[in-house]
C-alpha cells in the first residue's frame, strides 16, 4: 500500500456566532465569522490568546454547537463529530499503554476497519510522518516531537477530508517546533487533505498557510484575510526573506502586537 493523496473537502463558515453566559453575564466569543476554505487549502487562523481560535476549531469538529450560523463540510451541514474531520490537539493525547502502531490504528478500529487493512493503512501513515522503525515503541519512549508525529499519523489514518490542528507545536522547544513545521509542509503536501491550523505564532502562520485569517481580540472577529504569496513546495528558508518579514510585520500590526 503506497501513500496516496486523501480526498479533500471544502469548508464553509457562515455568520458564525458563539456566546457563553458566565456568572450571569453574556460573553461573546466569536462574532459573525464568515469563511470559505477551498478543498486542499492549508488555511491558518492567527490571533491573540482568548480570541476564540480553539472554540472555532471545536465548532468545526462538531464538539460544540454554535449559538448562531452554520458550518458545512463539502456542502453538508456539520451537526456533530464525523470521520470526515481529523483533529490534532495541542497535547499529544496518546494512549500510554498502546504502542505507536496501536495508537495510530485506534481510530480505524473504532470505524470497524478489518484488522489487516487497518494496519496497512496505519503503516502508510507511520511511514509518512517519519516514524518507520518505531512502530513497537510506547509514548514514554518518544520525544515530544515524535509523539506529535504519532498524533498526526493517527488523525490522517482515518483519511479525513479536513484536518483540524489546534496549536499542535505549542508545547515543543523552538528547534523541534521548526523541524515539525518543515515536516508538516511535507506531510500536508503528500496527504493532500484540507488543513485548518490554529496558532498564535505569526511566523508559523506565514510559513505554513496558503491564506491566513487574522482574528481580533475577544470577541473574535475576522480582521483580515491574507493570501500568502510563496510557491509550494515551500521551504523554511523563506523565513529569511524580506517579503516574509513584511508579512509578519503586517499581521503583527493587525493583531496589535509588537514584532522586532
Amino acid at each position: 500500500m503506497t501513500i496516496a493523496q486523501l480526498h479533500a473537502a471544502s469548508l464553509t463558515v457562515q455568520k458564525l456566532n458563539m456566546e457563553f453566559t458566565a456568572r450571569g453575564r453574556r460573553q461573546v466569543v466569536l462574532d459573525q465569522i464568515d469563511l470559505e476554505i477551498a478543498a486542499g487549502e492549508f488555511f491558518v487562523i492567527v490571533g491573540p490568546s482568548g480570541c476564540g481560535k480553539t472554540t472555532l476549531l471545536r465548532i468545526l469538529q462538531g464538539l460544540v454547537a454554535p449559538t448562531g450560523g452554520r458550518v458545512a463540510v463539502g456542502g453538508r451541514t456539520v451537526s456533530g463529530p464525523g470521520a470526515d474531520r481529523g483533529f490534532v490537539f495541542q497535547q499529544d493525547a496518546l494512549y500510554p499503554w498502546r504502542t505507536v502502531m496501536n495508537n495510530v490504528v485506534f481510530g480505524l478500529e473504532l470505524q470497524g476497519v478489518p484488522k489487516r487493512s487497518a494496519r496497512e493503512r496505519a503503516q502508510v501513515m507511520v511511514n509518512l510522518v517519519g516514524l518507520k522503525g518505531f512502530e513497537s515503541y510506547y509514548p514514554h519512549e518518544l520525544s515530544g516531537g515524535m509523539r506529535q508525529r504519532v498524533n498526526l499519523a493517527r488523525a490522517l489514518a482515518i483519511e479525513p477530508a479536513i484536518l483540524l490542528m489546534d496549536e499542535p507545536f505549542a508545547a515543543l522547544d523552538a528547534l523541534t517546533r521548526e523541524t515539525m513545521q518543515q515536516e508538516l509542509l511535507r506531510i500536508a503536501a503528500a496527504a493532500g487533505t484540507t488543513v485548518v491550523f490554529i496558532t498564535h505564532q505569526i511566523d508559523e502562520a506565514i510559513l505554513l498557510g496558503d491564506r491566513v485569517a487574522v482574528f481580533s481580540p475577544r470577541p473574535g472577529r475576522l480582521r483580515e484575510l491574507m493570501a500568502i504569496d510563496f510557491p509550494r513546495p515551500r521551504d523554511i528558508s523563506v523565513k529569511q526573506t524580506a517579503k516574509f518579514q513584511d508579512y509578519v510585520a503586517r499581521v503583527a500590526r493587525l493583531i496589535g502586537t509588537q514584532h522586532p
